[in-house]
């Protein structure tokens, strides 16, 4: 697994935790840091998504909305509001990252720590987000 596909997996792991157990942000990276041998290049793409999506929280909240027709955010899984949030945060911030690299790590995502339908469901936001 790439480095950032790392990244991105323990930034998702990161919110994951503070949005369950509303833990901050910081400390929940640190405790992850320390168990997953990461490059500080790694380390600070994590973070620089994990703050981000924090900050911007509801904003992302509103597009996850909006997309994902008849589906309240609190009504989605924990894991796959992570793997949305991370990937529409990067949609928006990541101008050198191509969409479709960002989509198929998020569905990668998906497939690994999710159900068997997430997958779908979130390339069928994110598609909509790109549109």
């Amino acid at each position: 697994m790439g480095s950032r596909s790392t990244a991105r997996r323990v930034a998702m792991q990161a919110i994951y935790q503070s949005d369950i157990s509303a833990i901050d942000i910081e400390e929940a990276l640190d405790g992850l840091f320390k168990e997953e041998k990461m490059a500080d290049e790694a380390k600070d793409f994590s973070k620089k998504l994990a703050i981000g999506v924090i900050k911007v929280k509801d904003e992302l909240d509103g597009r996850i909305t909006k997309f994902s027709k008849n589906w309240a955010v609190d009504r989605i899984s924990p894991v796959d509001r992570s793997i949305l949030r991370i990937a529409l945060f990067e949609l928006i911030n990541e101008k050198d990252t191509p969409k479709a690299v960002i989509i198929n790590e998020a569905i990668e995502l998906a497939k690994r720590y999710s159900d068997e339908n997430s997958a779908s469901f979130i390339n069928g936001i994110l598609g909509a987000a790109v549109i």
